[in-house]
């Protein structure tokens, strides 16, 4: 059981309908492009998020199935499209539609990219359920928030 006392924890960023966050890694995952609305929305600058695994914004309330889903997929050649939940610097959150796919050069995959969009009030209530749903039947950390 996970235990959050900090308030901002609770906090969400609305990504606004007309900003595209973009960012690109290596095939190990670590981040080689964060466009200017990636940085703003996940509270990180330049220099702190690029290196970085692209983890460091995967919000604890989501699901391994999720991330087992994408890995699967885009290492089959194809496009993983899902709902995603990430948390920001200050520990507040967000909500995105992502778009996953493989960079290939001369048939060879070099590196990945992905593409995030906002998502509605519904959506975003529809997958918290269905993410709080799927990590109790798998037994994974579940949410406990205290105020003090």
């Amino acid at each position: 059981m996970m235990e959050f006392s900090e308030s901002e924890f609770l906090i969400e960023t609305e990504v606004p309908e007309d900003e595209l966050i973009i960012s690109r890694t290596d095939l190990s995952g670590k981040i080689t492009y964060a466009n200017e609305t990636f940085c703003e929305i996940s509270g990180y600058s330049q220099s702190e998020i690029i290196g970085e695994p692209h983890s460091i914004v995967r919000h604890p309330d989501m699901p391994c199935a999720t991330f087992e889903d994408l890995w699967s997929t885009i290492k089959s050649q194809k496009q993983w499209k899902g709902i995603v939940k990430n948390i920001r610097k200050d520990k507040g959150f967000y909500w995105v539609e992502a778009l996953v796919s493989g960079v290939y050069k001369n048939g060879e995959l070099v590196e990945y990219k992905s593409l995030r969009t906002p998502i509605s009030y519904e959506t975003k209530l529809k997958y918290q359920r269905l993410y709080d749903k799927m990590r109790n039947e798998k037994n994974e950390r579940v949410r406990k928030v205290i105020y003090s």
